[in-house]
């Protein structure tokens, strides 16, 4: 006989494909035996046709293609014989789903079939009306399989009840059919119907509420009666598992008595004592006992509340604690994290047996005891359990140290009773995890230390010795060269002790070489040394002896190849050569930073964050009414919340600063060409570390009013001054005829207003409209720089509500860099009786090639509702 004729054994296929070496010899022989099979499908063989589907499942299991069969499936159920049929129902269910249009062809066969005599043929086509019954065969054939529910044979009612749960789920408009048959399932006495039945009237009262009102008025005594029986039954060979009559009925009883109760207190209370007896009475040596504790402890926490009855779920959970299996404890972690919202003191009395999980092998195991643990702590008792926590961090696995040390951050900030507290844990977590230590963690760490002004002392010599056992930690060292730079004279002449510390000697040398080490050391990055030069410059005023070394440690990085620190060198080089004699008040100590500040905006006050000129992003809030700081006050950090009134200008700060008067010039905002947005004087990052200020762009030039050198004269001269990066580029915009730029710490001057140059009109565009909301452009250009477009966004709202936290957010190509300034306001008035303007500023480095494209996202809230809009621009003027 040919092997790959129609005629071949599928035994004889399957010993040939099991024989192939190569995944191609495979696909030759499958290819060889479909082709076979396609020859006597066309031939039209009714000898082996079954044969062939049974090849055609073997072969569809090993993912080939096999839909040219399907046919043949149906014309197999369509046979008279029991064999034919079978394999035909079983092909039908296995190379068919309910997607496939053919299935609607074998409806008409299984309606047949559902009232044949043969209750084995009535069998076939139950199971495959449950595996592959789809909305519409649901429909038709929902009488027929009601009708099996009250089938004279149990298996036959067994599979009808299953293909009902099948139908409801598909259909659950055709629940209420069911409900009386699935009612009367309930009170069978033969286990495997009884125990779909359950499932069905489960299932039935999840999508219907008219279901789940009659099974609690009609069955909840009958359920509690069932599995009292079903508990107390004596040992049944035909149910016992491990002892334990039918644990999968008692499961079943268990999430439908769940089901009934929630919710309902009469319910609840007629199986308040089957469940006390089924939690104390089943074993809890073998697995199917576990199991069925399990679902009687969900059971009882989620019907209606009974103190007793749930301490006793609550302490089986625990018990689940100590078990050696690992999935018991973790499904005691999972149930116990919903228990705590319940009865959060009977959780407590687990609770060290709860913190042993967290130091589980299990990787899993670890996380969610330590999610536990977070939620368990309060102020009674974050000291103990934080120490535990602290003292696992130093053994614990490196995979785990990152969520292990985010929680006990999160736990110390939350519940500090006191801040020496909070700075001594946050030091001995810095100290053993510190390159885990996310910056908002040490953000606040400073700005608490700020606040604490009767503790710098301590923390500074705290942060001192930490540093000469753990400097490898990258956080840890850039709190400590902070605080070395705002406290470094403490340090030295031990002010503040407390009779907690242990004496400490330390020169201004040894200070000194703190921050050198973190400035050389080879795993500081770009954060750590700019902050150490920081440092090093306010202790060249605090520390006089030691200045000409601070010089030269500083002059090293002259030629640093990153821009940041080189600027920086040359920058501080230049105020400890030539500028001695307002040295000292430019590094003066920081002032108390707002903590309230800082907390609301890690709760999410975040500001959005939107380009900048030259790319940089810049978090700055839609509508900010604070003026603007002056760039050379913000960068040393002189601005604090109690400063001038709110019409003082940079100028006002440098007359005060410098004793210079500069009240005849006009008040604008900038120092060295540069105009800065303006921002909310509690940006912690910007302000605390200066690092990286945000460059903006003017083109107002400066005279000199203080007779001093200009800065054109040498190449390296323009970075002698302290303004951002950006004061680089002011240089070169600055027009012809202006008056050279200076040195910014040999001159101070505001910006002078320079004559507008009006160039070009350009039309106004509705850049976009909706049925809410409208925005328009007007545009701007000097004939100087015809690359840069000013753009007035005007927002104005057309419907009846007002808009709160408005928020205009836009994204443009690389060719172009787009700056946007603060928006008017954040508040939108309604119906068009007011608007919010904004000004854009767009460079296009592709000027006269590329015209103007901009992507536009409005986010607003109307009536408490967040709105989000977007949209993108094309129609911009010709010439932009």
């Amino acid at each position: 006989m040919n092997p790959f004729s129609s005629g071949t054994r599928l035994r004889d296929m399957i010993r040939a494909i099991r024989a192939c070496k190569t995944a191609a010899e495979e696909r030759a022989v499958v290819r060889k035996e479909c082709a076979a099979i396609r020859a006597s499908i066309n031939e039209n063989d009714h000898d082996y046709r079954h044969r062939n589907i049974a090849k055609l499942m073997f072969i569809h299991m090993l993912g080939y293609p096999t839909h040219f069969g399907q046919m043949e499936c149906l014309k197999l159920i369509a046979s008279a014989e029991f064999p034919e049929k079978r394999i035909g129902y079983l092909g039908l269910m296995l190379l068919l789903d309910e997607r496939q249009e053919v299935l609607m062809l074998v409806t008409n066969s299984l309606k047949q079939d559902l009232n044949h005599a043969n209750q084995y043929i009535v069998g076939l086509a139950l199971c495959a009306l449950g595996n592959i019954c789809s909305a519409e065969m649901a429909r038709d054939l929902a009488p027929e399989v009601e009708r099996l529910l009250q089938f004279r044979d149990p298996n036959t009612r067994k599979k009808a009840a299953l293909c009902a749960i099948r139908i409801i789920k598909k259909v659950p408009d055709l629940a209420e059919n069911f409900i009386n048959p699935a009612a009367v399932l309930l009170k069978e006495k033969h286990h495997g119907v009884l125990i779909t039945g359950v499932q069905l009237c489960t299932d039935l009262c999840k999508v219907s509420a008219e279901a789940l009102e009659y099974c609690r008025k009609k069955c909840t005594e009958g359920l509690v009666r069932t599995l009292k029986d079903v508990a107390n039954s004596p040992y049944t060979p035909e149910y016992d598992i491990a002892g334990i009559t039918d644990p999968f009925l008692h499961i079943r009883l268990l999430r439908l008595l769940r089901v009934l109760g929630q919710g309902d207190a009469d319910a609840s209370d007629l199986m308040n004592d089957i469940l006390a007896q089924v939690a104390t009475k089943t074993e809890t040596t073998k697995n199917a006992g576990n199991a069925i504790l399990y679902e009687c402890v969900e059971t009882i926490m989620s019907i209606e509340d009974n103190g007793g009855l749930r301490v006793l779920a609550i302490n089986i959970l625990g018990r689940f604690l100590s078990n050696r299996d690992n999935n018991i404890r973790y499904v005691a972690l999972n149930m116990l994290m919903k228990a705590i919202t319940v009865d959060t003191q009977a959780v407590q009395r687990h609770r060290a047996t709860i913190l042993e999980c967290v130091k589980d092998s299990d990787a899993s195991i670890r996380k969610r005891a330590l999610e536990l643990v977070y939620l368990l702590i309060n102020e009674s008792n974050v000291k103990p359990l934080t120490k535990e926590l602290i003292e696992y961090l130093e053994r614990s696995d490196q995979e785990f140290k990152g969520d292990l040390t985010a929680k006990i951050c999160s736990i110390i900030a939350k519940f500090s009773p006191e801040k020496i507290w909070y700075i001594d844990q946050m030091l001995k977590v810095l100290s053993e995890a510190g390159n885990f230590v996310k910056d908002e963690a040490w953000h606040a760490l400073i700005v608490v230390i700020s606040n604490a002004s009767d503790l710098h002392g301590y923390t500074v010599r705290a942060l001192y010795r930490a540093f000469q056992t753990s400097a490898e930690q990258e956080t840890l060292v850039r709190v400590a060269v902070w605080c070395m730079g705002e406290y470094g004279d403490l340090l030295v002449k031990n002010v503040g002790m407390l009779d907690i510390e242990d004496p400490i000697t330390v020169t201004e040398s040894d200070a000194v070489d703190v921050l050198e080490v973190a400035i050389k050391h080879h795993t500081s990055d770009l954060t750590t040394k700019a902050m150490s030069l920081i440092a090093l410059l306010k202790l060249s005023s605090r520390f006089p002896s030691s200045s000409e070394r601070i010089q030269d440690i500083i002059t090293q990085n002259r030629g640093s190849l990153v821009l940041e620190l080189q600027q920086r060198s040359i920058e501080f080089n230049s105020v400890i050569e030539k500028h001695q004699n307002i040295r000292s008040a430019l590094v003066e100590r920081m002032p108390v930073l707002d903590e309230a500040t800082f907390i609301g905006r890690r709760a999410g006050s975040t500001p959005a964050t939107v380009s900048t000129s030259n790319g940089a992003s810049l978090n700055l809030p839609n509508g900010v009414t604070k003026p603007p700081a002056a760039p050379l006050v913000d960068l040393l950090d002189l601005s604090s919340d109690d400063a001038p009134a709110p019409s003082s200008s940079g100028a006002d700060f440098l007359q005060d600063l410098l004793g210079v008067d500069l009240s005849a010039a006009s008040k604008q905002p900038g120092i060295s060409g540069t105009n800065q947005a303006p921002r909310t004087g509690t940006d912690v990052l910007l302000d605390l570390l200066s690092i990286e200020t945000p460059p903006a762009q003017s083109s107002s030039s400066i005279t000199d009013i203080l007779s001093s050198s200009q800065v054109n004269k040498s190449p390296d001269a323009s970075l002698e001054g302290l303004s951002s990066p950006s004061a680089l580029s002011t240089q070169a915009a600055t027009p012809a005829g202006a008056a050279p730029m200076m040195d910014l710490l040999d001159g101070f001057v505001p910006n002078s207003p320079i004559p507008e140059d009006n160039g070009p009109v350009y039309p106004s565009i509705v850049a976009f409209e909706s049925s809410s909301l409208r925005i328009m452009f007007n545009f701007s250009k000097s004939r100087g720089n015809p690359q840069t477009t000013s753009i007035q966004a005007t927002f104005t709202n057309l419907s009846l509500n007002v808009y709160t936290d408005f928020i205009f957010q836009a994204a443009v190509p690389k060719f172009l860099q787009l700056h946007l300034d603060p928006a008017s306001s954040n508040t939108l008035p309604a119906s068009g009786n007011g608007s919010i303007t904004q000004n854009l500023r767009v460079t296009n480095s592709q000027h006269g090639k590329k015209s103007l494209v901009m992507r536009m996202r409005i986010a607003y809230k109307s009536n408490d509702e967040d709105i989000l809009e977007e949209g993108q621009i094309n129609n911009f003027p010709r010439g932009l």
